[in-house]
């Protein structure tokens, strides 16, 4: 009898344990199909600090492509939101990533920048065409509403994942974003543009840096890592920047001039031989 009684509680307690067990198991979105489009259409250019787009390439792959973008579209929010915050916010840099590519690919090879595919009252990242988490969204709603402005993340590095297709965004990575990576990833993007000096540099006492400081100013004074100017997150990357100790402690305290270079909106796409892979 007592046995009897064991064995029913074990076959009531296994489900039970399971359902409560469940949660833990979702791990996020299978972004490998992106990951091995990235890895045969894009290339490092400039040793890592930058990279250019096959978008010819891409077009060819439509289908593989268009059937990446579905599996993102079928995802319900419930879902999502049991993910951990490092598996949402991967799969919300590669839908904008891959979203935007698909975006040049409607009008590709007759586009010289992505600012062509806007209108005079509307821009590109203003149009309402990305099915995703139970809306239709610009590509300004998935940065500015749910990676930016959802509160959840908080992380200024994204600015340097999230590709707008042209010279002077940071790099379209050769690779998907994944939970798993996810920090080294956003770490080695920040720290790969911040060495670029066609777009970053120190001059005669002058910080001359990308735009996307000045655009998105904020974001690098909410005090992460304890920044709270962009003086003082560029600090944190000194090296990167070539900057000296001296010159470093000088601009956390506010004390060097920070300028902002204009920003180059030609399309980010291949203009030269494939090169080898990122050392």
């Amino acid at each position: 009898m007592i046995r009897f009684i064991l064995r029913t509680l074990l076959v009531l307690l296994v489900p039970l344990s399971a359902a409560f067990a469940a949660p833990l198991q979702v791990v996020g979105f299978d972004h490998s199909s992106w990951d091995s489009l990235l890895k045969k259409h894009v290339i490092y250019v400039r040793e890592g600090q930058a990279t250019q787009v096959d978008y010819a390439g891409f077009k060819a792959d439509r289908g593989a492509l268009e059937h990446y973008l579905a599996s993102t579209s079928a995802i319900a929010r419930p879902e999502f939101d049991k993910w951990s915050k490092s598996a949402q916010l991967a799969f919300l840099i590669n839908a904008y990533n891959a979203w935007t590519v698909a975006l040049v690919l409607t009008r590709y090879p007759d586009v010289a920048s992505i600012k062509d595919l806007g209108s005079f009252l509307q821009s590109p990242w203003k149009k309402s065409f990305i099915p995703l988490l139970g809306d239709t969204r610009s590509l300004d709603d998935v940065e500015h509403g749910l990676i930016r402005g959802s509160g959840r993340y908080n992380d200024p590095r994204i600015h340097f994942a999230l590709n707008c297709a042209s010279i002077g965004c940071p790099a379209l990575r050769p690779e998907a974003y994944t939970a798993e990576r996810l920090n080294a990833q956003l770490e080695d993007a920040t720290q790969q543009f911040l060495s670029d000096r066609t777009r970053n540099r120190f001059d005669k006492n002058t910080l001359k840096v990308s735009s996307i400081f000045k655009w998105y100013r904020e974001d690098f004074e909410k005090g992460w890592r304890g920044a709270n100017s962009v003086g003082q997150f560029l600090t944190i990357y000194r090296q990167p920047l070539g900057l000296d100790l001296e010159v470093a402690n000088r601009l956390s305290a506010g004390e060097i001039a920070i300028d902002f270079l204009d920003y180059n909106w030609h399309l980010n796409a291949i203009t030269e031989p494939r090169q080898s892979r990122k050392p």
